[in-house]
């Protein structure tokens, strides 16, 4: 915990800020992380003084079972930390529960809203994390080797199923040809199967409403007038038409403001979009709903500036890819990715506590403030 101690404008004052706790904090999570977000919900909501009622997806309820016992098992308290399993039923149950002070929510933009808006009414504190529509900006000086690899990984490492992913390629016109065809290639030579098989690269999507999904918005990417470049649909053969496969997909003759270049898809697929400078690339990134990650391959340290200062996501990353934040730093995006506030490092410890401000005057008398200096 942290607070603050600073001298008083009165002699014979001291001043300072502590922390509190909100009270009972509910943190419904999402399958994707079923580890890693709830310990970065629920460790700081601890560490502030708060119990917590813990809602896990419910693909990923042993993970969460798991954790938990984990959690009892190195002494917590019971009562501390509370595991709730459920449908959507569950989740409202928790959000309009009147004991709940705070819910910490990660998952879609829609029902962020909905627990947006009934928190608003009821006066509760909440804090979200939404998704994002990330981009990997490539410019004309970048190592188009280092920036494929990046790419690969940011849009289809862990299939794409994750905040951070990358579903735009924003590329330099005179990189443009280059980059498209080696990513296309890298894209269709993945290896597809099983998690557990050193060899795989691409797993399969979680469940079979996320494959219907990612094949819909390949039909909404040609209507637009955009072209599979690779993949396009379920992947099949060698037992994969048993999982939930889909093939990495590129989509090129993608323009900004179309549906693929606008909405989270949440599977292995990007889009390639051309630019002809640095600003038309910062202008394209921040052009959409989301504002979590955005990523800029570049040999020159002055544009690699100028983009950090210009970009308005909350993380930025230079000469690397949209994923991997570290948590010993603020995590969290602007516009429909979230809130305004921040998972994981110190500014976590805002989310989850109150400010207190205390005087103590030991003068002996009373001071006026202003009026007796």
């Amino acid at each position: 915990m942290f607070g603050q101690v600073v001298p008083s404008e009165l002699p014979n004052k001291f001043a300072m800020a502590v922390r509190q706790p909100h009270g009972i904090i509910a943190a419904i999570t999402p399958w994707n992380f079923p580890t890693a977000i709830p310990c970065w919900k629920l460790m700081p909501a601890l560490i502030a003084g708060n119990t917590a009622v813990f809602k896990p997806s419910p693909y990923s309820p042993l993970s969460a079972f798991n954790l938990v016992r984990i959690l009892e098992e190195a002494g917590l308290p019971p009562g501390v930390v509370n595991l709730l399993f459920g449908e959507d039923e569950a989740g409202a149950a928790l959000v309009r529960d009147p004991r709940v002070a705070m819910v910490s929510f990660t998952g879609s933009l829609e029902v962020g809203r909905e627990i947006a808006s009934y928190c608003g009414a009821a006066g509760k504190r909440v804090h979200l994390e939404m998704g994002g529509k990330n981009a990997i900006i490539v410019l004309d000086d970048a190592d188009i080797d280092l920036a494929i690899e990046g790419a690969v990984w940011s849009a289809f490492g862990t299939s794409g199923q994750r905040c951070t992913a990358a579903s735009r390629m924003i590329v330099h016109n005179r990189v443009l040809d280059a980059f498209t065809r080696e990513l296309v290639s890298r894209a269709g030579a993945l290896r597809l199967g099983d998690g557990l098989v050193e060899t795989t690269e691409v797993g399969p999507v979680v469940n079979r409403p996320a494959l219907e999904k990612i094949q819909g918005y390949m039909e909404i990417g040609r209507r637009e007038g955009a072209a599979v470049a690779v993949g396009g649909g379920r992947a099949a053969g060698n037992g994969l038409e048993r999982g939930y496969f889909f093939q990495p997909t590129v989509f090129t003759d993608v323009r900004p403001r179309m549906r693929i270049a606008q909405e989270e898809i949440f599977g292995p697929v990007t889009d390639v979009i051309p630019v002809s400078d640095l600003d038309e690339a910062v202008a394209v990134n921040n052009d959409v709903p989301y504002g979590l990650v955005a990523s800029v391959y570049t040999r020159d340290v002055s544009r690699a500036f100028k983009a950090m200062e210009q970009i308005t996501t909350g993380i930025v990353y230079i000469n690397a890819g949209t994923i991997g934040a570290e948590v010993q730093l603020p995590f969290g995006g602007t516009r429909g990715t979230g809130n305004g506030h921040r998972e994981a490092g110190t500014a976590a410890l805002d989310s989850y506590s109150e400010w207190k401000t205390v005087y103590i005057d030991y003068s002996g008398r009373l001071q006026k403030a202003q009026i007796d200096r």
